[in-house]
């Protein structure tokens, strides 16, 4: 009860200071803004920068915006509201001294907010002709974010290391610890030629110019109509060419081991180089995620759920089961892939395989299967409770009707 009392003390002179602040401001004369942390007049120098980026970048990402109108016209608004909010904070953060760790959260709510808002639009307009300007912007507006960045938490205990201690001599000065680098440093530069590139170019467009410097090479000088140079060349060996080859160690990449991997990056499940595995399941998943399967051996993989594409790409004795992919499952450069399909999937691609047998559920009957370079295809259909396996054909014969080239499945005679 002590605590809630001299909480609502402390609130209440808070809420005095700032009406002596609000009376004091309003008996200013016009156009006195008075002096904030030692700006005099107007704005602090960090808000009239931003100010400078609303004002041309901003206003420039509006106006082409409009002419797109629509959803993207809609999503600009909500970055524009989003900077506007940035601003606020920035203008706040110049007139009062820096909050409590407690407080940065509330702070940056409206913010964050908008940012959430922003993500969402993209999410429920999936459909639109404009997603992929709209997930442009979705994916980059995260970046209003820097103002939470702080100085790395390691660089106190790392100069605490560096102190001398009792007795040693005091060490060198270390260099200023790496910072995050400011969010528009780069902006309206530009990367100037290599020297050397532009005279190599240079030397490339004189056209026929460039023999001019060539010295011409009389019948003597020619090994062809000089039997002479020929047996000379022939015994003394060039001292400039050394071709000699060092010693090697075959197989160096195949023998190399990598540590397996199992995880979530970002939007990515990234399993890779798994051997001996048959308990390997993601069964925590979302329709914007993916999962890329790289150079697995003798392993089995089960996704649960929803999911928007997997890849297989360089695995050997592989087994796939998933629910459902709203996406495509792509196998590249693999060998001997078994996948069953527990729900539904529009597309399955196969490139550069040997050995691919596809199981289809009931729900799945209408998947599209592409295949190119591959051999030992075939696709399990479920008839009376089992299944029946068709082979995916794998040679064609192509002839002209007259007026367009027709190809069909090669029947195997014999």
């Amino acid at each position: 009860m002590a605590e809630m009392q001299a909480l609502m003390e402390r609130l209440e002179q808070v809420v005095g200071r700032l009406e002596l602040l609000l009376s004091a401001g309003s008996h200013r004369p016009p156009g006195d803004c008075g002096e904030i942390n030692g700006v005099i007049g107007g704005v602090a120098p960090s808000v009239e920068a931003f100010d400078k980026l609303m004002n041309s970048m901003v206003v420039e990402f509006l106006k082409k915006s409009r002419i797109l109108a629509g959803d993207v016209e809609t999503h600009a608004e909500m970055v524009h509201s989003a900077f506007q909010a940035q601003r606020a904070f920035l203008l706040m953060a110049s007139q009062f001294q820096q909050p409590q760790e407690k407080d940065v959260a509330a702070l940056l709510k409206p913010i964050s907010e908008k940012i959430q808002e922003i993500q969402a639009f993209r999410e429920r307009n999936r459909g639109s002709k404009m997603f992929n300007h709209l997930s442009a912007v979705s994916e980059s507006i995260p970046a209003l974010g820097w103002i939470a960045v702080g100085p790395v938490a390691s660089t106190a205990s790392a100069l605490s290391v560096l102190s001398p201690g009792p007795g040693l001599p005091p060490p060198p000065p270390p260099p200023p610890p790496p910072g995050p680098p400011p969010l528009f440093e780069n902006e309206g530069k530009r990367e100037e030629p290599s020297p050397s590139r532009s005279a190599l170019f240079a030397q490339l467009n004189q056209g026929e110019g460039i023999t001019k410097g060539l010295r011409h090479v009389t019948d003597d000088q020619k090994t062809y109509k000089n039997p002479s140079l020929r047996a000379q060349g022939g015994q003394t060996p060039s001292p400039t060419k050394s071709h000699a080859p060092g010693p090697r160690t075959p197989h160096s990449h195949s023998s190399q081991k990598h540590a397996p991997v199992f995880e979530l990056e970002g939007k990515k499940w990234r399993v890779e180089y798994q051997e001996d595995r048959n308990d390997l399941v993601i069964s925590e998943t979302e329709l914007k995620q993916v999962a890329y399967i790289f150079k697995c051996n003798k392993s089995t993989l089960r996704i649960k759920g929803k999911i928007n594409s997997i890849t297989i790409d360089n695995c050997k004795k592989f087994g796939l089961v998933f629910d459902n992919v709203v996406g495509i499952v792509e196998v590249i450069n693999s060998k001997d892939i078994q996948m069953q399909v527990m729900g539904k999937v529009p597309t399955i691609s196969i490139n550069k395989t040997e050995g691919c047998h596809i199981y289809l559920s009931e729900h799945a009957l209408g998947c599209e299967i592409v295949s190119a370079k591959s051999s030992e295809m075939n696709v399990l259909i479920p008839q009376d409770g089992d299944y029946r396996e068709f082979p995916v054909p794998e040679q064609f014969k192509t002839a002209w009707d007259g007026s367009k080239l027709v190809t069909e499945p090669a029947e195997i005679m014999g």
